[in-house]
């Protein structure tokens, strides 16, 4: 029995100081139940999260108390993903035919300070500076430069596409177009990676409204389709953020084994899609996973980027909300803003910046740390 996305519901995302994780999660939560037009009681299951704003589950507190099974899930970054990956299979085995998922945060100004003994770490790799996550995205996104020819022009051209498309965006917290020589010209964060090639921590919540294809009749809403949505850990070989080694030769990694099980499952393959949205925590992480799931060949993205094909216009437009460069990374709710992103231009009601090919067949991914990686295929 197919999953149906009938209900939408997003907050702007930003800075919130003097709004809680949950209240933006609540706020997000009543929208989404409002554009599938049904109520909170109707909801047979609900899951979500958040890394810094409380468990998700508290959300009954402020929605009503119906004894509803609520779930919180916490996976890094992959959190929204993975809640989606819960409340599809409880879809999917019968259990319940409607269901909310919610996902929210509101962070702390500046870089994550995390423990390395909570990540199943050492000590040492906290001392030598490897809990900072711009370490390791320099890392990945120089030795990929190296083997791919990716170039420094290359970089700086994904935000200042990702502020193009935030401009068009309502939502999003930065606004303010970017050019490729503000990027490259700002400081110097890990080497290549400029301080403008980074998203930033920032609060913000979505909430979707699942049901079944059953149920999904008597809504009025466009329904938009989940055909497929997988999560997969990292393989051994693998490069990850919070992974202390690396062989000399690389492995598979988490998000191609979680986009090939994810187009496996909806009988679609990656040339037939029309809208992506990968996870872009930095500039190199967007061209790197356009290959990894299997969007483009590795060094392909040179192309694609210089020559504007990934822009809202394109052929393969890519965050076109202006992904987490433009929108900022709540944790919880990241995941989720993507799905929300495709369905709204599969529904197409994203305005000032609606695709204007017509999208029917829409991709997401996203990734977190250990090495977890979250992927979804979408269609009319």
């Amino acid at each position: 029995m197919d999953t149906v996305i009938v209900g939408l519901g997003i907050t702007p995302f930003g800075r919130h100081d003097d709004t809680t994780g949950v209240q933006l999660g609540e706020l997000a939560a009543r929208a989404a139940l409002l554009d599938a037009g049904v109520t909170w009681a109707d909801i047979e299951f609900a899951c979500g999260g958040s890394m810094s704003a409380g468990s998700a589950d508290t959300l009954v507190a402020n929605l009503g108390l119906t004894g509803v099974p609520f779930q919180h899930i916490f996976n890094g970054c992959a959190t929204g993903g993975s809640a989606l990956v819960s409340a599809n299979a409880m879809l999917a085995s019968g259990q319940a035919e409607l269901a909310l998922v919610v996902g929210f945060d509101n962070h702390d100004q500046g870089a994550f300070d995390l423990d390395p003994a909570t990540w199943g770490l050492d000590q040492w790799y906290g001392d030598a500076g490897l809990m900072v996550a711009p370490q390791y995205f320099a890392m990945k996104a120089r030795r990929y430069m190296h083997d791919f020819g990716i170039s420094p022009s290359s970089l700086a051209k994904v935000p200042v596409k990702a502020t193009a498309n935030g401009l068009l965006n309502d939502n999003a917290w930065r606004r303010t177009p970017l050019t490729e020589e503000q990027v490259l010209t700002s400081s110097m964060v890990a080497d290549p990676l400029t301080k403008l090639m980074f998203c930033s921590p920032g609060a913000g919540a979505v909430a979707l409204v699942l049901a079944t294809s059953r149920r999904a009749k008597a809504m009025s809403q466009k329904p938009i389709r989940l055909r497929s949505v997988a999560f997969r850990t990292r393989p051994f070989g693998s490069f990850d953020v919070f992974s202390p080694a690396v062989p000399v030769e690389l492995s598979s990694t988490a998000t191609a084994d979680a986009a090939v099980a994810a187009f496996e499952a909806a009988g679609i393959g990656p040339m037939e899609v029309d809208i992506v949205q990968v996870q872009d925590t930095d500039s190199g992480a967007e061209l790197i996973h356009l290959a990894e799931t299997g969007l483009c060949d590795h060094g392909e993205q040179e192309r694609l980027i210089q020559r504007g094909l990934l822009d809202i216009g394109g052929p393969l437009p890519v965050n076109t909300d202006g992904g987490c460069i433009a929108n900022g990374e709540p944790v919880g709710a990241s995941g989720l803003r993507q799905i929300h992103e495709i369905a709204l231009q599969l529904r197409g009601g994203a305005g000032r910046r609606q695709v204007p090919t017509t999208p029917t067949v829409g991709f997401t991914h996203v990734y977190g740390a250990p090495g977890v990686s979250a992927c979804a295929v979408l269609t009319t």
